[in-house]
């Protein structure tokens, strides 16, 4: 999960379907896998299966970069739009796959009832989480 950089609502619906499908498009380019990606007005959440010789570090470089360099090339927002430096990445077993599909498909729903800081603060708590800025 990452977020626009200030957390910026730069992602309108319009925008975000567009954006996506990029990011999904150019990840299967790049040999990685999404199985699910979707997200709100400020961030996105996905589903990777990581490769052999993958790394999450290096995934998110490449789909934050090059979706932003994306962005910017086709001035699909008003202003420069950038990416938050930092991510978070957890990993899942499968027993938890079809939950967390759901909740990703219905972020748009879920954001309406829940801010997304709120919502990255009790999960950094919750599970002990470590910051990570690339």
């Amino acid at each position: 999960m990452w977020t626009t950089k200030n957390r910026i609502p730069f992602l309108k619906d319009c925008i975000r379907e567009s954006v996506i499908y990029h990011i999904r498009d150019n990840a299967r380019l790049k040999g990685i896998y999404i199985d699910h990606i979707n997200g709100y007005h400020e961030h996105l959440h996905m589903i990777v299966s990581i490769g052999n010789r993958q790394t999450i570090s290096d995934i998110m470089h490449k789909v934050k970069g090059e979706s932003s360099f994306w962005i910017n090339k086709n001035k699909l927002t008003e202003t420069r739009f950038e990416w938050q430096d930092d991510y978070i990445a957890v990993s899942i077993d499968n027993n938890h796959l079809t939950v967390l599909r759901k909740n990703i498909r219905n972020q748009p729903f879920h954001r309406q009832k829940v801010l997304v800081h709120d919502e990255l603060e009790r999960l950094i708590l919750e599970y002990e989480m470590e910051r990570i800025t690339d």
